[in-house]
């Protein structure tokens, strides 16, 4: 049975981020951009891992600039800007494709097992899936990384 910890993607400083590396933690995967007028959402997510990040929860942000061009700079810019910007000190991906044809192979995997809801209709949706790596919920991009419902999931993956 194929899990999320099957799955790699490579960091944004060029290196292997295989998701097995996350076995026994839960992982909400948002795909970021730094011109969306939802941008701002990185502190939203920034305060909920810090909040959780020592109980295990990890947030991987995946740069994908398939919305209307709104992730436009290189992985080095991307990370400056997230860093320097929004105090993010999660993993990021590089720039990668997350709907479509093109999209990543964790995004076609998510799409199957938890349909629509999961396939990622603009900057800031939100996949969780769980310590065993099994799709949990998908969150849509309006909904805050500090919503009650993100947060009831995410302690309830823990």
């Amino acid at each position: 049975m194929t899990t999320a910890h099957d799955f790699s993607f490579t960091a944004i400083d060029g290196k292997a981020l295989p998701l097995s590396q996350f076995k026994g933690h839960p992982v909400l995967v948002v795909n970021v951009a730094s011109k969306c007028g939802l941008t701002p959402q990185y502190e939203g997510l920034v305060s909920l891992y810090h909040d959780l990040k020592d109980k295990g929860l990890v947030v991987l942000g995946v740069p994908s600039n398939q919305f209307m061009g709104q992730e436009p700079g290189t992985n080095d810019e991307i990370a400056s800007f997230c860093s320097a910007t929004f105090g993010v000190d999660f993993p990021l991906t590089e720039k990668t494709d997350v709907k479509g044809d093109t999209a990543h192979p964790f995004y076609k995997w998510m799409k199957q097992e938890l349909g629509e809801p999961a396939d990622p209709l603009w900057n800031f949706h939100k996949l969780l899936f769980g310590k065993d790596g099994q799709p949990i919920m998908a969150f849509g991009p309006r909904t805050e990384p500090t919503a009650p419902e993100i947060r009831q999931a995410v302690e309830a993956a823990l």
